[in-house]
């Protein structure tokens, strides 16, 4: 446990650009090679569907610290940059779906809990998938140009048929407050801490990123920058052996006790009772 591993998109040889299907056979056999242990933690730079066959084990599968179960015929939605581990795909069997941030839109956005269809909504998204495998492995058939668009259009299919499976997401307009603020957070947590300056650099007041974000997600613009902190605070603190004072510096803190301050203000213990409670617990 010293590193989050950083898992940068790598396509298979005959993979179009973009977007990759394999089975979870498949995924056991490229980690082997590449010397990837499923089980540890990491974060990718890309998103994955991750879908159970409906005659096959149910599979755990943790997402920044959520340990979730994704059934027989369900599917589970990880975004890029969250840190996830998998169970035993061994004792399993299912489909993985890769793609690129851009290669397709992710809107309406999936439930970030595992989604099993039922009624018609299974037959449809079933059909949806089988088209998009279809598709996947008629490399030849078109124009690679066309191949990728075909291959767009029936993920789009995909994803809107699994939104649509599972509870209703608030919409959040793709060039929107929320959206703008969301990436600029990504990109800038570990140095900018304050809402007002997130305001200032998008061009908006801080009242309305508040509204924006309270729509969104539920709560203030400040809530939702403070859990984005903690949480990678978390991450560093569990999946690695980096010690109170760095975690202070790559965070952005000009002090560790200020991040201890920090830290224990949003979960109510230091930054190294966190983890020798969380890892006391997981061993």
């Amino acid at each position: 446990m010293t590193e989050i591993t950083d898992v940068a998109y790598r396509p298979g040889s005959n993979a179009p650009i973009g977007m990759d299907a394999i089975d979870f056979a498949e995924l056991c056999s490229r980690a082997e090679r590449r010397a990837i242990d499923l089980a540890e933690p990491q974060r990718p730079d890309f998103h994955h569907l991750i879908h159970v066959h409906a005659d096959a084990a149910a599979l755990p599968h943790v997402v920044d610290f959520t340990e979730h179960v994704i059934p027989a015929g369900g599917w589970l939605w990880v975004r890029p940059g969250q840190v996830h581990q998998y169970g035993t795909l061994t004792r399993s069997r299912g489909t993985i779906v890769f793609w690129r941030p851009g290669f397709v839109t992710v809107d309406p956005p999936l439930p970030r809990t595992p989604v099993l269809p039922s009624g018609s909504m299974r037959g449809a998204v079933d059909l949806a998938l089988r088209h998009l495998l279809a598709e996947y492995a008629d490399l030849g058939a078109m124009t690679l140009e066309a191949h990728n668009r075909a291959l767009r259009m029936l993920l789009a299919v995909l994803l809107l048929r699994l939104a649509h499976a599972g509870p209703a997401q608030p919409p959040i307009p793709a060039d929107g407050p929320f959206a703008r603020f969301e990436e600029a957070v990504e990109r800038d947590f570990t140095r900018v801490h304050r809402v007002a300056d997130y305001a200032a650099a998008l061009g908006y007041s801080t009242r309305t990123l508040t509204r924006a974000t309270l729509s969104a997600t539920g709560r203030s613009a400040k809530s939702y920058l403070d859990a984005r902190i903690v949480l990678e605070a978390k991450r560093l603190l569990i999946h690695t052996d980096r010690g109170s004072a760095d975690i202070a510096r790559h965070l952005g803190f000009t002090t560790p006790g200020d991040f201890s301050k920090f830290f224990r203000k949003h979960d109510g213990r230091t930054p190294l009772a966190f983890r020798a409670e969380a890892r006391g617990t997981q061993g």
